[in-house]
């Protein structure tokens, strides 16, 4: 059985949830519920949760901001939120997850299966809650992180090492700088929502480039991008407007 707790200041936010997780996820006892930051470090503390349902959105202090001030995070986290693009996008780039109100139940369902994953593999999530706040932190690629899962874990890396991502089948090969190669078991249209917003441009449906590495631009129908491991990526013509204006090529 997992221990939940679920903290959000909107009374029917809790009431909802936690009707939703009674009928469609019987593995998990709703331990107890609170109404702010506050209540819910108290809650933490008493309860011990294997699984926490955090609102980002509370009044003086947020989600993001009781994580922070907690010594040791030895539960999964799964945020409640009905807006903020930037930190869905943060919360993707550490591997967290989220759900987005209304809840909708089968989505709850898989969020608490991946919850329930993790936690038989003994995890914490200490070091992507680290990623989470250092990105809200720091708006710039070169402060950033993003988490990515691989076969055997998942590795933190600098986004400004980040050279240039590959499409491979479901999976996605990241180039970092220093010849190095990453294969993550996701496909490039999460990387693209994730990486789109920091510098990186989809310039074919199979190669998403960091700008900051781009060297050369050579013209044709779509033409193509050297990049600073001189590596050669077509560009499709439907972005190549896009390239050019990013480039600020005349």
């Amino acid at each position: 059985m997992i221990e939940a707790i679920i903290i959000d200041d909107e009374r029917i936010g809790r009431e909802t949830l936690r009707s939703l997780l009674e009928q469609c996820c019987p593995s998990v006892h709703v331990a107890g519920m609170a109404d702010s930051v506050a209540s819910g470090r108290e809650m933490i503390e008493k309860c011990s949760p294997d699984l926490v349902f955090l609102d980002i959105e509370m009044p003086f202090v947020n989600g993001f901001e009781l994580l922070a001030t907690l010594p040791e995070k030895t539960f999964e986290v799964v945020f409640t939120t009905a807006y903020d693009q930037y930190a869905l996008r943060a919360i993707k780039a550490a591997a967290l997850d989220y759900l987005l109100k209304p809840i909708d139940r089968d989505e709850l369902i898989a969020a608490v299966a991946k919850a329930e994953q993790k936690l038989g593999g003994k995890r914490t999530l200490s070091q992507n809650i680290e990623v989470l706040l250092a990105n809200l932190r720091h708006a710039s690629p070169e402060h950033s992180k993003i988490a990515l899962p691989t076969d055997d874990g998942l590795i933190l890396v600098q986004m400004s090492d980040i050279i240039r991502c590959e499409a491979d089948g479901n999976y996605t090969r990241f180039h970092l700088v220093r010849d190095e190669q990453i294969l993550v078991s996701r496909t490039m249209k999460e990387f693209d929502t994730i990486l789109g917003e920091k510098d990186f441009l989809r310039v074919h449906h199979s190669h998403l480039v960091n700008m900051a590495h781009v060297r050369k631009y050579l013209r044709g129908e779509g033409g193509f991008v050297i990049m600073s491991d001189s590596a050669t990526i077509p560009v499709s013509r439907r972005r190549k407007d896009e390239l050019i204006r990013r480039l600020s090529i005349v």
